[in-house]
């Protein structure tokens, strides 16, 4: 299903429920919101045009890395960050989540019986 944004579009293509795949439309000079996922790790892969990812480090300041046609990035989970299209572009934004620290909680403990 196609969803219109102020910046463009985008269509969810495939999703597995720990990878979801989305084909953007992003017009020349959109832009998203600054925004984080706290479990998702958030790959961009540029079919057409340069796409500028900005990321607020630890020390609160700003990385900027502009991607072009057949390049990708990746921006970790937790991470702040933005896109912005420096031409009209057309790519790929997919979605993994990423398994972070202890991830069981147990109600018993096992053992061994003879």
């Amino acid at each position: 299903m196609k969803q219109g944004k102020v910046w463009g579009e985008t269509e969810e293509l495939f999703n597995s429920g720990t990878v979801s795949v989305h084909y953007l439309k992003i017009k020349k000079g959109g832009y998203c919101s600054e925004h984080r996922h706290h479990s998702k790790a958030n790959i961009f892969y540029v079919i057409q045009g340069n796409l500028a990812l900005t990321i607020w480090n630890s020390k609160g300041g700003q990385d900027e890395t502009i991607i072009w046609q057949g390049e990708s990035s990746e921006i970790p989970p937790g991470v702040y960050h933005k896109f912005r299209a420096l031409t009209d572009v057309e790519c790929l934004e997919i979605y993994e989540v990423k398994f972070r620290g202890a991830d069981i909680e147990r109600r018993t403990q096992g053992g061994f019986k003879k």
